[in-house]
């Protein structure tokens, strides 16, 4: 059963009411505290809590402990930042150093094309995982799938070669 709850983590008697240590994760969200982030993330910790995340400005939390450590305004400013270089390219996600599944918007030069007509993989260098169209999400389309203007690509490949079709 998954249970979501939100507490004063800094408050080590409600902590322990809520029966932290039988919990298998604790997200800290505390905004610009850190104190109150450090302390909540070492509580968690002590208590038992085998994976914290915690949302911070820097990386100390992952020396008092926190298993992953989040940072919203870099992630976004750089999310931000990529739209406005490639702005076809709606999300990014790093698989390596070289290689990246990526949601886009359709080239308007490949609607009303199929995916075989067009030899996206061959031609492109990326392979089409999914197209979300009107509300939908087509899960590996086939090659004689007809590509519409709207749709929003669902790609994996290289760097360059995402980089390339957009």
């Amino acid at each position: 059963m998954t249970q979501a709850v939100q507490a004063n983590a800094v408050d080590e008697d409600a902590l322990a009411e809520l029966g932290v240590q039988n919990f298998d994760a604790a997200i800290v969200a505390i905004g610009t505290d850190i104190r109150a982030s450090i302390l909540a993330t070492v509580l968690l910790k002590e208590a038992g809590v085998p994976k914290v995340l915690a949302k911070a400005v820097d990386a100390l939390l992952y020396k008092v402990g926190a298993d992953r450590v989040i940072f919203p305004e870099r992630d976004m400013g750089q999310r931000v930042a990529r739209s406005l270089v490639a702005p076809n390219i709606l999300d990014l996600m790093a698989l390596s150093d070289d290689d990246q599944i990526a949601e886009l918007t359709l080239p308007t030069d490949w609607a009303d094309k199929t995916i075989v007509e067009l030899n996206i993989r061959r031609n492109f260098g990326v392979s089409v995982l999914g197209i979300h169209r009107g509300g939908k999400f087509l899960t590996s389309p086939g090659a004689e799938t007809m590509l519409m203007a709207g749709d929003l690509l669902l790609v994996m490949g290289k760097k360059e070669a995402i980089s390339a079709v957009q």
